[in-house]
C-alpha cells in the first residue's frame, strides 16, 4: 500500500521512463534536485521524439542515472572517441550544455537524418556524417529548449555557439573548466526498434545547473505572487450562506403513475418552475446562396493591401545527402515538362498560369490561363 503521494520529481521520472530509486544528487537542495529531474525528463523526451520522428519506428528513451561527476571522471568513463556535441543557451546567460554519445549512435543519427534506415553505416565517421549528426542533436536541443522555456515563464531560449567533434586523447566536456570541476550528468538509454540500444549523456556544469534551478524557483515564486487568491464579495458570500441546499428529487414509484390513457407522466429530472420560464420557438435567418458578386463590397475594403506574387517553375523532392552533394554545375530536374505553363501564386495560392517572357533585360510572365473569379476569391 502506498502511504504517501508521489512528488512532482517522481512523477516526471515516471513520465520520462525513469525509476523512482537512486536518491538525489550530492550538493543539490531538494528544490534544485526537482529542477534537475525536470531537465532530465525534458532531454529524455526530446531525444526520444526526435529519433522517433527520424526513424519512423518505436523509440524509447529512459533516464537511467542522475549524478554528480568531475570532468576527469566523465572523460574516463566515456570510452574511446566519443562524439561530443556542445551548445550554449542564448537567453539563459549562455549556459553551456554538452551531449555525449558513441560513434555508432552518431552515425546512426546521421544516416537517419539523410533518409537512411540506420543500418548501412560507414566504417569511418566522415565530415558529412558528423555534420548531419550535429544537425540531429541540434534538433534535440531545440526541442528541449522549447520545453525548458515553459519552466521559465516563456523565456525565449536559443542555441548558440553550436559545435561537435570526435574526442581523442585528453579531452574535457567543457574545455573552459578544470578537470576537477563538478558536472551534473543525466544518463539516458535510447532504444530504437530493430537497431538496438544507444547511450546518451547530458552534461551541465553544477554551478550552471544550480543557477538554472534558482531561476526556475524564482519564476514559480513570482507567478504565485502575481496570482493571489480572489476573495468573494461579502454580498455574494451572504447570498450563498442564505441559499438553501437543493433537495434531491424523489422519484415516485411506477404505481403512482398508473394513470389512464393519454395521461403524460411528469419529468422526474425537472427541478425548475416551468411557469417562470419563457419558452419560444427558435428563429433562424434563412440561408441563401450568394454568388461572387456578394463579395464585391468586402473585396473593395482590402483591394489596396499588397500581396506577394510568386511564379513557380516547378518542384521536386531531394534527400539531404543529395542537397549536400550539390556543386556548381549540378542540375535539378523539376516535375514539369519543357514548355509547360508556369504557375502564378498569390500568397502561396494558385490563381493563374502563364509563359515566361523577356521584357528588356528582365523576366516576365504572360498570363495564358486564369482561374474563375470564384476560385480567385476563395483562394485569397
Amino acid at each position: 500500500m502506498i502511504d504517501d503521494l508521489l512528488s512532482q520529481s517522481e512523477i516526471n521520472a515516471l513520465l520520462s521512463g525513469g525509476s523512482l530509486g537512486g536518491g538525489g544528487v550530492q550538493g543539490l537542495s531538494p528544490e534544485q534536485q526537482s529542477v534537475a529531474d525536470d531537465l532530465a525528463g525534458i532531454f529524455s523526451s526530446s531525444i526520444g521524439s526526435v529519433f522517433g520522428m527520424l526513424a519512423g519506428k518505436d523509440v524509447s528513451a529512459e533516464v537511467t542515472k542522475s549524478e554528480s561527476l568531475a570532468q576527469a571522471e566523465v572523460a574516463a568513463a566515456s570510452g574511446e572517441e566519443p562524439f561530443a556535441f556542445r551548445v550554449k543557451t542564448g537567453g539563459l546567460n549562455a549556459a553551456p550544455i554538452a551531449i555525449l554519445t558513441t560513434v555508432k549512435c552518431a552515425l546512426t543519427l546521421a544516416d537517419l537524418m539523410m533518409g537512411g534506415e540506420g543500418k548501412e553505416l560507414p566504417e569511418e565517421a566522415g565530415e558529412l556524417y558528423l555534420n548531419a549528426a550535429q544537425e540531429g542533436l541540434s534538433q534535440v536541443v531545440g526541442s528541449a529548449f522549447t520545453s525548458m522555456s515553459g519552466l521559465l515563464a516563456g523565456k525565449r531560449l536559443m542555441p548558440e555557439d553550436v559545435s561537435s567533434a570526435l574526442e581523442t586523447g585528453e579531452w574535457r566536456p567543457f574545455p573552459s573548466l578544470g578537470a576537477d570541476d563538478s558536472l551534473w550528468s543525466a544518463s539516458v538509454t535510447l532504444t530504437i526498434e530493430g537497431l538496438g540500444d544507444f547511450p546518451v549523456t547530458v552534461l551541465v556544469p553544477m554551478d550552471t545547473l544550480k543557477a538554472i534551478a534558482d531561476e526556475v524557483q524564482a519564476t514559480v515564486a513570482g507567478k504565485q505572487k502575481e496570482q493571489p487568491a480572489q476573495p468573494q464579495p461579502a454580498a455574494q458570500q451572504q447570498v450563498q450562506q442564505q441559499r438553501p441546499a437543493p433537495q434531491p428529487a424523489q422519484a415516485p414509484s411506477p404505481q403512482q403513475y398508473a394513470g389512464g390513457a393519454g395521461e403524460v407522466a411528469p419529468s422526474f429530472g425537472n427541478v425548475y418552475d416551468q411557469s417562470s420560464v419563457d419558452v419560444r420557438p427558435a428563429e433562424f435567418i434563412p440561408l441563401t446562396q450568394k454568388g461572387v458578386s456578394g463579395f464585391g463590397g468586402k473585396i473593395d475594403l482590402v483591394a489596396d493591401i499588397p500581396v506577394r506574387v510568386t511564379v513557380e517553375l516547378g518542384r521536386t523532392r531531394k534527400n539531404i545527402a543529395d542537397i549536400l552533394n550539390m556543386t556548381p554545375g549540378s542540375v535539378i530536374e523539376l516535375d514539369k515538362m519543357a514548355g509547360e505553363p508556369v504557375d502564378v501564386l498569390v500568397n502561396s495560392k494558385l490563381i493563374a498560369k502563364g509563359e515566361v517572357v523577356v521584357i528588356d533585360e528582365n523576366f516576365g510572365v504572360r498570363i495564358t490561363e486564369i482561374l474563375s473569379s470564384a476560385g480567385r476569391v476563395h483562394s485569397l
